[in-house]
C-alpha cells in the first residue's frame, strides 16, 4: 500500500533569514539570464509552446503576489489591475488569462514596466517574510514559489533557444568556443536486481505534489545504458534510413515524422553536421548526448537500436544513490557534453532530460493540494509522458533523483535525450 499522504502538499519550511536571502538570489537568477537580450528580444514568441521572456519575468512576479501578497500582506495594492489576467498561466480557479499562443502579442506592458513589476514584487515580498517569519504554511508557499521560478528559467533558456533558431540570422545568446568533435567511450549496460522496490519522495524535505507519495511499486530485472546516447549513435540511426522506416515506429510517431517532415532532430542541419545551440551554429559533437527529440524519436531510436526506453521507476531507482553532480546550470556550458570515462552510471543528472516510458499519472494515493495550488501538477496527468535528471539549463538545486517532469509526446524544443535500456 502507499503510504498515507498530507492533504496538502508543501515543502519543508526555512528559516525566515535563509529563505529571504534565497529569494534575492533566485529572483536574481532570472534577470541575469536575460542580460545577453536586446529589449525586442523579450517580447516576440515564436510558438505557443513558448513564451516572450518578458511574459517569464511578469508571470513569476504574479505567482508570488497572487498566492502571497494579495492574501497574506495587510494593506497591498496590486501593481496593476490588468496584470492578474495577463500573467495568469493555466490557474482557472484565480480567474480568466490571457491565452498561451497570443503572449507575444503584449508589447504592452513594456520590459521596463514589468521590471518595476518584480521591484514591486521583491519589495513587498521582503516585507512580507519579516512579518511572519513564524508562519511554516507561508514560508513554505514561498519555497514552492522558488522553485516554481527556477522551472521557467529553464524554460527562459529553452523559449530563447527557439525563438533564436527562428531568425535567418541565427543569433548566439551567448558567445562560446567550438567544441571539438570527441568520441564517446564504448557504451556499457549496467545490471539492476527487480523486486518489490521504493520511489517517490520522501516527504521530509520540498519536493512537488507529483513525486508523492513515496510508494512500492515492481520492477523485474533489468539493465540500463551507463551514458547517453549521443549525436554519434543518432546519427546511425538516421542514416539507416530510421525517420523513412515505420517499422521503428509507434503509429502516433510514423504519423507525426509524416505531417511534420522530421527527417532529423529539430537544431540540426540538414548537412547532418551542424547544430544550432544557445552558443550559435556549432558543429555537430559526436561524442555528446543527441539533444532536442521527441518521446517518439527517442523510443525509435531504441527500437532501432534493439533495446528500450526505461520506466521512471527503472530510472529512479538506478539514480536514487547518486550525488547531484552533472552538467547543470552551473556550469555554464548551456549545451549538453559527452560522458567521462569513469566507471558506473554516468550523466544521469543534467545535459538532457531523459524520456522514459512511463505515462504522466499520479501515484497510488494520491491527491492534489486543495485550492488554486492544487491545479499545479495534478490536472496535466494526462496524455504526457515522464522524463527525469535535468539537463545542462537546470538550476543544480532544483533537481533530484525523484523529480518527475512531463511533456506531450512531439514535444522536442526542450533538452530531451535518451538513454538505453534492456530486460534481463
Amino acid at each position: 500500500m502507499a503510504a498515507p499522504q498530507p492533504v496538502l502538499v508543501l515543502p519543508e519550511a526555512r528559516p525566515a533569514e535563509t529563505l529571504a536571502a534565497r529569494y534575492s538570489h533566485v529572483r536574481r537568477v532570472s534577470l541575469g539570464i536575460c542580460e545577453p537580450l536586446e529589449t525586442e528580444d523579450y517580447v516576440v514568441q515564436s510558438m505557443p509552446d513558448a513564451s516572450p521572456a518578458k511574459w517569464h519575468l511578469a508571470h513569476t512576479s504574479w505567482f508570488f503576489e497572487q498566492f502571497l501578497l494579495k492574501p497574506l500582506l495587510p494593506g497591498y495594492r496590486a501593481f496593476h489591475p490588468d496584470f492578474e489576467y495577463l500573467f495568469n498561466s493555466y490557474y482557472q480557479t484565480v480567474g480568466r488569462m490571457h491565452e498561451r499562443p497570443q503572449r507575444g502579442l503584449l508589447t504592452r506592458p513594456t520590459v521596463a514596466e514589468v521590471v518595476r513589476y518584480r521591484e514591486h514584487v521583491d519589495e513587498h515580498m521582503q516585507k512580507l517574510l519579516r512579518a511572519r517569519s513564524d508562519d511554516e504554511t507561508m514560508l513554505a508557499v514561498v519555497t514552492l514559489g522558488l522553485n516554481h521560478e527556477q522551472q521557467h528559467q529553464e524554460l527562459m533558456f529553452t523559449d530563447i533557444m527557439h525563438l533564436f533558431s527562428r531568425n535567418p540570422l541565427l543569433p548566439a545568446y551567448k558567445a562560446g568556443a567550438e567544441e571539438s568533435a570527441e568520441s564517446a567511450a564504448p557504451m556499457h549496460f549496467i545490471s539492476f536486481d527487480g523486486g518489490i522496490r521504493e520511489i517517490g519522495a520522501s516527504g521530509k524535505h520540498f519536493c512537488f505534489d507529483n513525486e508523492l507519495p513515496r510508494h512500492r511499486t515492481l520492477v523485474e530485472p533489468y539493465a540500463l545504458a551507463d551514458r547517453l546516447a549521443t549525436n554519434g549513435e543518432y546519427l546511425e540511426f538516421i542514416r539507416d534510413g530510421g525517420y523513412r522506416r515505420p517499422e521503428f515506429w509507434l503509429s502516433d510517431g510514423w504519423s507525426t515524422v509524416q505531417r511534420e517532415g522530421w527527417t532529423h532532430p529539430i537544431y540540426w542541419a540538414e548537412s547532418l553536421d551542424r547544430e544550432f545551440t544557445l552558443h550559435g551554429l556549432q558543429p555537430l559533437n559526436i561524442g555528446a548526448p543527441v539533444s532536442h527529440i521527441s518521446f517518439y524519436e527517442a523510443d525509435a531510436f531504441a527500437r532501432w537500436a534493439g533495446a528500450r526506453l526505461p520506466s521512471e521507476a527503472e530510472w529512479e531507482i538506478a539514480a536514487e544513490s547518486l550525488p547531484v553532480i552533472g552538467n547543470l546550470l552551473n556550469t555554464g556550458a548551456l549545451h549538453p557534453t559527452a560522458a567521462g570515462v569513469q566507471p558506473g552510471m554516468k550523466q544521469m543528472f543534467g545535459d538532457v532530460w531523459e524520456w522514459t516510458s512511463s505515462p504522466y499519472t499520479a501515484y497510488p494515493g494520491y491527491q492534489p493540494p486543495p485550492g488554486a495550488l492544487g491545479e499545479y501538477n495534478g490536472k496535466f496527468m494526462c496524455n504526457q509522458l515522464v522524463l527525469r535528471g535535468g539537463s545542462c539549463v537546470t538550476p543544480a538545486d532544483h533537481i533530484r533523483a525523484s523529480y518527475r517532469n512531463f511533456f506531450y509526446a512531439d514535444a522536442r524544443w526542450q533538452f530531451m535525450g535518451a538513454r538505453l535500456a534492456r530486460n534481463l
